[in-house]
C-alpha cells in the first residue's frame, strides 16, 4: 500500500482577462476518478491543501448526464473534503506519490504555492510518483529549485491543451494557457488530439490531458505504484 498526497485547490474563483470573478474548483470527475482507481487499488490517500481550506467542486463540472453519481461519491468522501490536511504541515518525503486533479483552481493557488513547490521539488529529488491531470500541471508551476530552475524541465507532459482551452475551456479570457506556460519553464509538452483520451509516462512522472482521460490516468498511476 502507498502513501498518496492528493494536493487540491482551494480558489473558487478565477480572475478572467476582463477582471470579472468566474466560479472555479476542483473538476469533480477527475478529484473522483482519481481517488477512486487509487483507493481500489489499496492504497492511502489525504486530501490537503493550502491553509487547510475546504477544496470546492466547480460548479460547472456537475451538470453533465453523471453528475448524481459524482454528487454521490463526494458525499461518500465528505469527511476528507471537509478536513484536509494544511500543505504547509506536511514534510518532505513523508508520501510515497503525490497527485494533483484539475479545474481551473490549480491555476489561481497551486501554481504558486510554495509548499507545494517544495513537496514537488522533493518528490523529484527523490523519484517519487508523481500525477497530474487536465489543469492540475499548473501545480508544477510551483516547482521550482532555490537556483531558479523549473524542477520539471525536460519531463514530457500531457496538459489540458492551447487547443481545448480555447474551444471549451475559458477561452480568450483565460489569465493564461497551462500548456504555454509549462513549455515557457522548459517542460516538454505530448499533446494528442482534442478531447481525446491521453495519459503521457515519464518515469516517475503520470500525467493525464483531460477529463476524459481521469480513468486512464489512475490506472496508469496504480500501475506505476505497483512496480515500486
Amino acid at each position: 500500500m502507498a502513501h498518496v498526497l492528493m494536493a487540491v485547490t482551494g480558489a473558487d474563483t478565477i480572475e478572467l482577462t476582463d477582471g470579472s470573478a468566474h466560479p472555479t474548483g476542483f473538476w469533480a470527475e477527475e478529484l473522483v476518478e482519481l481517488h477512486r482507481g487509487l483507493t481500489a487499488a489499496g492504497h492511502d490517500v489525504t486530501i490537503a491543501t493550502p491553509g487547510g481550506v475546504r477544496p470546492p467542486v466547480d460548479p460547472g463540472s456537475l451538470s453533465g448526464d453523471d453528475a448524481d453519481e459524482l454528487r454521490a461519491y463526494l458525499a461518500g468522501i465528505d469527511d476528507l473534503l471537509a478536513h484536509p490536511r494544511p500543505l504547509g504541515e506536511v514534510a518532505d518525503g513523508e508520501y510515497d506519490a503525490i497527485v494533483l486533479p484539475g479545474g481551473h483552481g490549480p491555476m489561481v493557488d497551486l501554481a504558486v504555492d510554495p509548499d507545494l513547490g517544495r513537496l514537488l521539488v522533493d518528490a523529484v529529488d527523490r523519484d517519487a510518483v508523481v500525477g497530474v491531470l487536465c489543469h492540475g500541471p499548473a501545480g508544477l508551476l510551483s516547482a521550482v529549485r532555490a537556483d531558479g530552475s523549473f524542477a520539471f524541465a525536460g519531463r514530457r507532459i500531457a496538459v489540458f491543451t492551447d487547443d481545448e482551452e480555447l474551444e471549451g475551456g475559458l477561452g480568450t479570457a483565460t489569465p493564461y494557457l497551462v500548456a504555454s506556460r509549462l513549455a515557457e519553464r522548459g517542460a516538454v509538452i505530448a499533446p494528442a488530439a482534442p478531447w481525446s483520451v491521453e495519459v503521457v509516462r515519464d518515469g516517475t512522472l503520470v500525467s493525464g490531458q483531460n477529463p476524459p482521460s481521469s480513468i486512464a490516468t489512475a490506472q496508469r498511476l496504480v500501475e506505476v505504484l505497483a512496480e515500486r
